[in-house]
Parts: C-alpha cells; sequence; structure tokens
C-alpha cells in the first residue's frame, strides 16, 4: 500500500464532505472534484462505502433522481450535522497537520 492509499484512508470522510460543501452532487462527480483537489484518482469501491458510511451517521441526505438522457443517479448533499462535523473536523485537521509539519521540519 503506498503513502497516499494510506493518508486518505484517515482522511477520506471528511474530504469527501468538504467536496460536497460545494453543493450536492452525484458519486461519479465527487470523485471528479476530489481528483481536481490533488487526491489522485478515487475508486467506486473506495468512494461509494465512504457515502453510505457518511450516509449512515446521519452526516450526508441522499436522493435518487431520474435523468433526462440516462439513468438515475443518486445525489449527496451534507446534512446539518455534515456542515457542523465539517466545521468542527476541519479545524482538527487544520491543527493535526500544522503539528505534522512542525514535526517534520529540519532544525
Amino acid at each position: 500500500m503506498d503513502r497516499r492509499t494510506q493518508w486518505l484512508r484517515g482522511v477520506l470522510d471528511l474530504c469527501v464532505l468538504g467536496a460536497l460543501a460545494r453543493g450536492e452532487s452525484y458519486g461519479y462527480e465527487i470523485a471528479q472534484r476530489l481528483e481536481a483537489g490533488g487526491l489522485g484518482v478515487i475508486a467506486g469501491g473506495t468512494l461509494y462505502p465512504a457515502l453510505l458510511r457518511l450516509e449512515r451517521l446521519g452526516l450526508v441526505v441522499a436522493d435518487w433522481r431520474t435523468g433526462a438522457s440516462g439513468p438515475a443517479r443518486k445525489y449527496y448533499r451534507l446534512s446539518d450535522d455534515g456542515a457542523a462535523t465539517l466545521r468542527s473536523a476541519g479545524a482538527d485537521w487544520a491543527v493535526f497537520v500544522g503539528n505534522v509539519n512542525a514535526i517534520m521540519e529540519v532544525p
């Protein structure tokens, strides 16, 4: 397992919440947002279990919508709890990253 994969395991849920803070979206589009944000390709086998976990926790709300030119898509959006979690965990993450960066500084 490469380093990026290990790091992503710990922060994927938070990144998905962050991607949804930009507006509701469906799975493929969320994956595109994450990739555009520099996380690399996120496989469906990684993303969809995270979305289901966040939905079960009440942090995202999902609903199916029929498409005009294709199959129905499941759209996800942040719940109020999801937005609160993103604010809180995002602040915690920023402190954590700052601490890690401070430890890695070479004197």
